[in-house]
């Protein structure tokens, strides 16, 4: 007899003995051995047990026929070490994980996923959190759900182009993640294989749609880079309606794998672009180094008028300051003149009056007096000479009739002042 065959009996026996009260005088222990009275369980895991683990004693007398017999007390650590053994078996021992999920009671849920349980075929509402869980051996199933950010890498996608070329999309990565909330309904509609309806197959559908409206030139080089873009969009909007759990993060296209000839066609394209974007390069980097040159003697011109400007101002201002300066000098020397010819007509006025005040005949005369004997006594020593070495009779007629003149005129002056 094997252990697989006893473990109904094993299980019935075990749940009647859990569920049936202990006797009413007994203790505990003295409840055990009224298991082998339900059915004949025990009595196949006695055989089990006697069969794998040496007695330490005589056996009882119950051993040999029926069900019943006093060899029940020495089952007891028997049955416990029974239980120890199928726990080694069941939790402790490796095994696949499709055995272990069957045959196991204790189970371990990984960080970043749920543990979500099928029971007969039927997925139960229980979604439990990482950690150490209890589960029906053989009854339930369990399955650990990610709900992290997981990358499913789509291979070999075949596509037309409009054109009918045909290329090969050898990976597409596309990263995304089930929401927790939404495990149990996901699941619940599309099975365990959800990414395999909503992002292998429909990536795939995409990418044929993408290709059959699309040249080969543009799905190669033109918009080869719009591909991700176009995919991530897609996917999220179905995504959206019919399993808002799914969220698509980011999808990430390489290059398709496209014939040979057309291969090496486009790469001298590719050549031939990148001459004329280095051509278009140089000539752009010429006309800003132009154009720098333009602002950078634009900048000096405009520096040069400044300093001129400003040079020309201070030398505006500095005549202005000698203007005002020599303003206030000539300001000074005309008041300064003004004062003197001032204080000059006051002194002639005053000496006008003065002099008005002296014009008296009287004093005329005393001053026509004074200036007639000054002539004579200048002129005394001319005469004397003329008189006594040259010809005095000639001298004398002069001297007398200038004399006369003088007098004469004398006369005339005092006639006309008075």
């Amino acid at each position: 007899m094997d252990m697989i065959s006893i473990l109904p009996d094993l299980f019935l026996t075990i749940w009647t003995w859990r569920r049936k009260p202990s006797g009413g005088g007994g203790s505990g222990f003295s409840a055990i051995p009224k298991i082998a009275s339900v059915g004949c369980g025990f009595s196949a895991i006695s055989k089990v047990l006697l069969s794998l683990i040496p007695s330490g004693g005589g056996r009882g007398s119950g051993e040999g026929g029926g069900c019943g017999g006093g060899g029940g007390i020495s089952a007891i650590p028997k049955v416990f070490i029974f239980f120890i053994a199928i726990f080694m078996l069941w939790v402790v021992i490796p095994s696949p994980s499709t055995i272990r999920n069957g045959f196991s009671i204790l189970h371990q849920v990984p960080e970043g996923h749920v543990g979500v349980y099928w029971r007969g075929g039927a997925l139960l509402k229980t979604v439990n959190d990482p950690g150490f869980h209890l589960k029906l051996p053989f009854i339930t199933r369990y399955e650990p759900v990610q709900v992290t950010l997981q990358n499913n890498q789509v291979r070999d996608i075949p596509c037309g182009t409009k054109g009918g070329v045909m290329i090969n999309f050898e990976k597409i990565e596309v990263v995304n993640r089930l929401h927790k909330d939404y495990v149990h309904d996901t699941l619940l509609k599309y099975g365990e294989q959800y990414d395999k309806i909503w992002i292998y197959d429909k990536i795939h559908h995409e990418i044929n749609q993408f290709c059959n409206s699309h040249s080969l030139l543009q799905v190669y080089i033109d918009v080869f880079d719009q591909i991700g873009e176009k995919m991530k969009d897609a996917l999220q909007g179905d995504c959206r309606h019919n399993a808002p759990g799914i969220e698509i993060i980011s999808v990430h296209v390489t290059k398709p794998t496209i014939p040979e000839s057309i291969r090496r066609y486009f790469e001298q394209l590719e050549e031939e672009r990148i001459k004329v974007l280095i051509a278009i390069e140089k000539q752009r980097v010429v006309e800003i180094e132009a154009e720098t040159n333009k602002k950078k003697a634009i900048s000096e011109a405009e520096n040069s008028a400044n300093v001129g400007k400003i040079l020309m101002e201070q030398k505006l201002m500095e005549k202005d300051s000698a203007r005002k300066q020599q303003e206030i000098e000539n300001q000074i020397y005309m008041d300064r003149q003004k004062v003197k010819a001032d204080s000059n007509l006051y002194r002639e006025s005053k000496e006008a009056e003065a002099n008005k005040l002296k014009l008296t005949p009287q004093y005329l005369e005393l001053k026509l007096i004074e200036a007639i004997k000054n002539i004579l006594s200048e002129e005394n020593a001319a005469i004397k000479k003329i008189l006594f070495e040259e010809n005095v009779f000639v001298y004398s007629i002069v001297f007398m009739y200038m004399c006369v003149f003088l007098y004469m005129c004398a006369r005339r002056l005092l006639v006309y002042f008075l």
